[in-house]
């Protein structure tokens, strides 16, 4: 399993618990580079048409929990389409 699955196992059991440079490493594999990066935010684009974006943000060194519930929706997606 690698490292990337691994944080993606996590994210499903514990959203409230995943750390923002982890949310991001999942992100940069996933997504590729982020569209914006700031010290406080990353916006990633997603293959699909709609809302093709997810919003990351660092919280005291911690991802917002309805964020990582986003991540993990988007890699749901992704599987479905592939």
């Amino acid at each position: 399993m690698s490292k990337a699955e691994r944080l993606i196992e996590d994210m499903r059991k514990n959203p409230q618990g995943i750390r923002f440079s982890d949310a991001a490493y999942v992100c940069d594999v996933l997504f590729g580079e982020p569209r914006q990066r700031s010290s406080s935010h990353r916006v990633y684009r997603t293959p699909w048409s709609g809302d093709p974006r997810v919003n990351i943000q660092n919280d005291h060194g911690m991802a917002k929990a309805y964020q990582v519930r986003q991540i993990v929706k988007a890699v749901d997606r992704m599987a479905e389409v592939e």
